[in-house]
């Protein structure tokens, strides 16, 4: 059964989400771990605390922290072996969650977009929803299983499918920034932008697939600094936290 939420005055605003996860998020750079087990649980005891209110939540991750596709491109593998080889590379980070997530207690399904039978489920809509009635997180991988479509766009894509309340793009960051505010002291944060804001701006917070499916299903993106405490909490119960894009720039 779907968990429900543990303090009665606190309904949160978003009660579907599909949190995108870069997988450079799960590395350590410092101690040369491409998946770094003690990060990935930090990560699954945040996802526990928004399952634990009855938010049901679906994880697409990246696969950079161990291949990029598009990245090698010039080193002598060609864009579409590459982009299958990053989709694999999602694919061995959505296990290392769900074996993360299941540790802390929270029952986990990682569907891909490539069949592999012995390690995850196909990407079935139909099952997917049938794992949030029965309480379950679940982790798309595989990307959309074609090349030259980013995680991002996989990310654009389930949360139209389920018909998610808002895609929650987690950063290193505070939001999106008129420049990039590791370099640059002077960059300024946006706190709501329109998507088409966004699109003149160049402001890549997605790329362009991914922000033309989110326009269309009208699907708010929030930008937000996931590893600050309480941010995901915060951004679930509706917080001016990061950066909300949106149709008209409001939540």
């Amino acid at each position: 059964m779907p968990r429900k939420p543990t303090r009665a005055n606190a309904r949160p605003k978003y009660g579907r989400i599909v949190l995108k996860l870069s997988g450079e998020a799960l590395q350590n750079k410092a101690k040369a771990l491409s998946i770094d087990p003690s990060i990935v649980r930090q990560v699954a005891r945040r996802v526990e605390t928004v399952t634990e209110r009855g938010v049901q939540v679906a994880i697409v991750v990246g696969g950079g922290n161990i291949f990029r596709g598009a990245a090698n491109e010039h080193g002598g593998i060609d864009r579409t072996t590459g982009d299958y080889m990053g989709m694999l590379a999602t694919i061995i980070n959505g296990l290392a969650l769900q074996n993360a997530l299941e540790s802390v207690g929270v029952p986990t399904r990682v569907l891909t977009a490539i069949e592999m039978n012995k390690v995850a489920e196909p990407f079935i809509l139909r099952r997917a929803l049938r794992h949030f009635e029965k309480g379950r997180t679940l982790i798309f991988a595989g990307g959309t299983g074609n090349p030259y479509f980013s995680t991002d766009t996989a990310a654009a894509l389930r949360a139209s499918e389920i018909r998610a309340d808002a895609l929650l793009k987690a950063t290193k960051v505070d939001g999106v920034f008129t420049a990039d505010p590791l370099r640059d002291a002077a960059a300024r944060r946006y706190a709501r932008l329109t998507y088409g804001e966004a699109l003149r701006r160049e402001l890549r917070v997605m790329d362009g697939a991914a922000f033309a499916l989110c326009m269309e299903n009208h699907i708010p993106i929030v930008v937000f600094n996931f590893f600050k405490p309480g941010s995901l909490e915060g951004v679930v119960d509706g917080k001016r936290i990061g950066t909300l894009v949106s149709d008209s720039g409001r939540g």
